[in-house]
């Protein structure tokens, strides 16, 4: 199991790709080897606008996980904070989120993966801390 660091310095390489414009492979997803990430990055925002966390949807071992990813900048000027990870998926009216993992004061979570790929879904990321939470989501895939 990687370390603390290694599971950040991992999780910042994959936020760095995906910034440039890459797709890139997971390494951490429960219980898969390999995943590759689908659709889009979203971006978690706080009230001014500034992005505090980052949320991505991978597809691998027949199934869809929703990643999301609390960035230094927010973990190191807060002392506690609430995340979580879910694939949404879409049936033509409100999403219905599936297999939502949650964690406190980590740097990412991973959902443990849903059997969905056949449907048209996204991953949806939130953070909680004091009264304030908000939330991002990425693109849709089908």
């Amino acid at each position: 199991m990687f370390s603390k660091i290694a599971s950040t310095v991992g999780a910042a390489a994959v936020v760095a790709a995906a910034m440039l414009g890459f797709t890139a492979q997971a390494q951490a997803a429960p219980g898969c080897a390999r995943v590759d990430q689908i659709g889009s990055t979203g971006y978690i925002t706080n009230s001014a606008g500034t992005q505090i966390g980052s949320v991505k949807q991978y597809k691998g071992c027949n199934k869809n996980f929703a990643y999301t990813y609390v960035w230094e900048s927010f973990r190191s000027s807060h002392s506690q904070w609430y995340f979580c990870a879910s694939v949404a998926k879409e049936d033509g009216g409100r999403p219905t989120l599936m297999d939502t993992k949650c964690e406190l004061n980590k740097a990412e979570v991973w959902s443990s993966g849903a059997s969905t790929l056949s449907s048209c879904t996204h991953a949806a990321g939130l953070i909680q801390w004091g009264s304030n939470e908000r939330q991002g989501r990425s693109s849709t895939r089908c």
